[in-house]
């Protein structure tokens, strides 16, 4: 049987994802005035302010990963394979833009056209409003493959295209005529970028050689050379020095002086990666980086001698984490441990309460590594494999300790300083070829328990980063590799589990064994939960049993994961145990039950899971994603129905949190037009159906002497006197003009009006002989409250009517009133009409007749309303009143 996700758990977001490979776009807000840089991530893109680096919109999910990206003013444009889409409000998609038959890899917006160019050798030029094709160009691969792309400043509808063989060329995109080509510099366009100065551009080629080139005259100013490879990105400083900005796949950015044509400053290592895209601020010395690590940093340039420094950053783990725990009480920080050797925290709350602890090293001091002699790469320690945190002393001394693949030294970090801690914990005389693999602080905060590949059991002093003995005899706790430790709470027990399939349980203060308990398989890792006293131990069998320490018994085994259990956690209060496994599943264990109770499949196999101190939110990390995704526990929201799920269970897929799903696009057919639903005009003839014109159409009816008494006005245009062309004036020694006398006005008074029949009165007397009266009441809808008083006043012979049409317009009133559509209207025409007609009728005996028919019906329809009224309030008055 199947299930639709998760019955405990609802994705939330995800966090420490910014950046990846693809260059980024960065525009400027005229209303906000603010700059916005956009990067993709996977399938979406994020858009971030570049003066706080806080994140701003997370766009709707594409199909495919994005490849490029562009911005204007208005619009964000990013490709996903062959498919480029236009997003409004940095979010939503507004059109699509078809017609390529590779995939995209560059985009250049200009103007109102988009210009795209894919890797099967097409340009295309879009109509940004409509989506039509206005050029399609297409070059050889082979002899002109296009790498690059650029508009020169003030070259109206031109666009320069650079090639992997190394040619330019200039193109006007109106004309689809190539103006000039460039032979090159025999090397491959990499990047093209223009200059503060009219004519001149940056070329950027995949030897590292960076030319300053003028277009206008085909002339070489000046080149530079870097060492690190290619060009990835050119940026110019415009706030006043001549610089430009070079970027290299090592993650090295270059400073070059164009006055002085020398390398001003370099700034290495300013990614652990290829730098994506580097842009300088217009008018400001800020320049905005990202890349393939995870990272979006912003430089100032106000050092010394033209360098910068760092300002601010966003950046999670280059490479995938390993190892999750929540971090404190509150539950507002996630401790994560990465493949790329740093140990970082993401809060909750805000990305501004990110810490980023930093990577560690062998040693911290300057002085001994320059002795040494050791290169950057060869400082680092390795990846962390397994850490663990206490806040009761994090002010006063280290509260994290870390175990380093393949290091038989632990490390010990500050979290409050947010750096590397002091001591290196080392075993004295301990094997050399072994390696610490647990590690567990005590809840006092003063001791760490870290266990070895050996089979050692050593506790330090986290203050003084002393050893405080070890457990076993002859200095080994098990015979095998160890595989966990956990203290109680109290300081009293030490608990560790080995290779040897054993769970061995120690007296913390005399470090002597008192029991040990024989495991049915291998344990692969251990979660305590201090407050409950409840063990869980991870078998290598793919099976879970919990143990009490209390009465160091089994008490619980679950059965279901097929395939090794990477992580386990507990809530709050003991109740339930989440495991992760790589079967791709997150199951939920009732421990009172003994029963599953619930369990989704994810996309990507969780590596690491932990759950808050509040019990809010579940963490997970995924293998091949950079990010920790949140999920929400709906148990805190309200009641969630949960039950034992049977042996047979198979779980569905749950969406990763901050990955939408994406509908694919469908093509509604005539039939599927035709067979749509479409509601009823009326749901039935027993009911009261109002219409849906607005009230101001019908209540004013009867005000409408008010209203034009209202709104006339004080005085009638009058229009001014023209002018002669020669001015006149009066004789004297001084000119003066002489003013024409005043004439009064004449009224034109209307001497005879021509009557003739309208619209209105010819369909109505046909509807009278045909007993329809559908085209009448459609004219009249359409008709404003004064027209409609109008064409009510022209029913009578005097206003070019026929007495007949009186006597159709109250048969058109019984016939709306017995439908039971257009209820308001009818009531609202018929007042109107008697108050201008009521006097004729009363002369007409057939038309009296025929009001008194119609009095009847209203009186009829009126008491079914009145009785539905007062049952209604009655009911309501009662459940008001009622004591419930």
């Amino acid at each position: 049987m199947a299930d639709g996700g998760s019955s405990l758990f609802s994705g939330f977001r995800v966090l420490g994802l910014y950046s990846n490979h693809v260059p980024h776009a960065l525009r400027y807000h005229l209303k906000h005035r603010e700059f916005y840089v956009v990067t993709a991530a996977g399938r979406s893109f994020h858009t971030f302010n570049v003066n706080r680096l806080g994140i701003v919109a997370v766009s709707n999910c594409m199909s495919n990963d994005i490849t490029c990206l562009a911005a204007d003013r208005m619009l964000v444009f990013a490709a996903s394979g062959r498919l480029v889409s236009a997003f409004a409000r940095n979010k939503e998609v507004v059109m699509r833009y078809h017609g390529h038959q590779q995939d995209v890899r560059l985009l250049l917006p200009l103007g109102d056209q988009l210009i795209s160019s894919d890797s099967g050798g097409d340009v295309i030029v879009w109509d940004v409003q409509g989506g039509d094709i206005y050029l399609r160009l297409h070059f050889d691969p082979n002899t002109f493959y296009v790498s690059a792309m650029m508009h020169p400043s003030t070259y109206l509808n031109k666009v320069l295209l650079g090639s992997s063989q190394g040619a330019l060329q200039l193109w006007n995109i109106k004309t689809s005529k190539l103006l000039f080509t460039f032979k090159g510099w025999l090397a491959g366009v990499t990047v093209l970028q223009q200059s503060p100065a009219v004519d001149v551009v940056g070329v950027g080629t995949a030897t590292g050689r960076i030319i300053i080139h003028n277009i206008r005259l085909d002339e070489t100013l000046m080149s530079f050379m870097q060492d690190w490879g290619p060009v990835t990105s050119l940026a110019f400083r415009t706030d006043g020095p001549p610089v430009v900005a070079s970027s290299s796949p090592q993650g090295h950015i270059a400073f070059w002086d164009l006055e002085r044509r020398q390398l001003v400053t370099q700034q290495r290592h300013a990614h652990r990666t290829a730098v994506a895209a580097a842009t300088f601020l217009q008018g400001e010395p800020l320049l905005v980086t990202n890349g393939a690590d995870n990272a979006i940093k912003v430089w100032i340039f106000d050092q010394e001698g033209g360098g910068a420094r760092l300002l601010r950053s966003r950046q999670g783990h280059s490479a995938p984490p390993t190892t999750i725990r929540h971090h404190g009480n509150d539950g507002k920080n996630i401790l994560s441990a990465g493949q790329d050797g740093t140990l970082q925290s993401f809060s909750t709350v805000h990305e501004r309460f990110n810490k980023n602890l930093g990577h560690g090293s062998i040693n911290r001091r300057k002085e001994q590594k320059k002795k040494k002699g050791l290169t950057y790469k060869e400082l680092c320690l390795p990846a962390i494999i397994s850490f663990s945190s206490a806040v009761a002393r994090q002010s006063d001394w280290d509260g994290i300790v870390a175990c380093h693949r393949g290091r038989q030294a632990t490390t010990t970090w500050n979290y409050q300083r947010c750096t590397m801690g002091a001591h290196h914990l080392q075993p004295p005389g301990g094997r050399r070829d072994s390696v610490a693999t647990a590690v567990d602080i005590t809840s006092c905060g003063n001791f760490a328990v870290i266990g070895s590949s050996c089979g050692r059991v050593d506790i330090y002093n986290l203050q003084s980063g002393l050893h405080r003995g070890c457990y076993g005899d002859e200095e080994k706790a098990h015979s095998s590799v160890v595989r966990g430790v956990a203290t109680d709470t109290l300081n009293q027990l030490t608990l560790t589990a080995g290779f040897d399939w054993l769970l061995k349980f120690w007296r913390f203060k005399t470090k002597k064994q008192e029991e040990q308990l024989k495991l049915s398989s291998a344990p692969a890792s251990m979660m305590l939960h201090r407050d409950s006293g409840m063990l869980a131990l991870a078998l290598d069998d793919f099976t879970v049993v919990v143990v009490d320490i209390e009465t160091r018994r089994i008490v619980r085994k679950f059965a279901g994961h097929h395939g090794n259990i990477n992580d386990m956690t507990f809530t709050p209060d003991g109740r339930w145990l989440v495991t992760v496994a790589m079967d791709c599943t997150i199951r939920t264990w009732d421990l009172p039950s003994g029963c599953l109770v619930d369990c989704f499949l994810v996309a990507m196999a969780p590596v690491g899971v932990s759950l808050s101190p509040t019990g809010d939110f579940l963490a997970t990390a995924h293998i091949d994603s950079l990010g920790v995704y949140l999920w929400t526990n709906k148990s805190l929201c309200g009641p969630v129905g949960l039950h034992p799920l049977p042996a047979d269970y198979q779980p569905a897929v749950e969406t990763l949190p901050g990955v939408m799903p994406v509908e694919p696009e469908q093509e509604v057919t005539s039939e599927e037009a035709d067979n749509a639903y479409q509601s009823a005009e009326q749901l039935g003839t027993e009911l009261v159906t109002l219409s849906l014109l607005p009230e101001s159409r019908w209540t004013s009816l009867l005000n409408l002497d008010a209203v034009k008494k209202r709104n006339k006005p004080a005085a009638p245009p009058v229009a001014p006197p023209t002018a002669p062309f020669f001015l006149p004036t009066l004789p004297g020694l001084t000119p003066r003009f002489s003013l024409p006398a005043a004439t009064e006005g004449q009224s034109k008074m209307l001497i005879g009006s021509l009557l003739q029949t309208s619209e209105f009165c010819s369909v109505l007397e046909e509807a009278g002989r045909s007993g329809s009266f559908d085209c009448p009441l459609r004219l009249l809808k359409d008709c404003g409250p004064a027209a409609l008083s109008v064409e009510l006043t022209c029913l009578t012979s005097e206003g070019g009517g026929a007495n007949s049409l009186l006597l159709a317009f109250i048969h058109m009133i019984d016939s709306m009133l017995a439908s039971g559509r257009d209820f308001d209207l009818a009531h609202a025409y018929l007042a109107l009409f008697l108050r201008l007609h009521l006097r004729s009728l009363s002369q007409d005996a057939v038309a009296m007749a025929a009001l008194l028919r119609l009095s009847g019906r209203l009186e009829v329809v009126w008491a079914e309303l009145r009785a539905s009224f007062d049952q209604s309030l009655c009911l309501l008055s009662y459940t008001k009143s009622a004591l419930l």
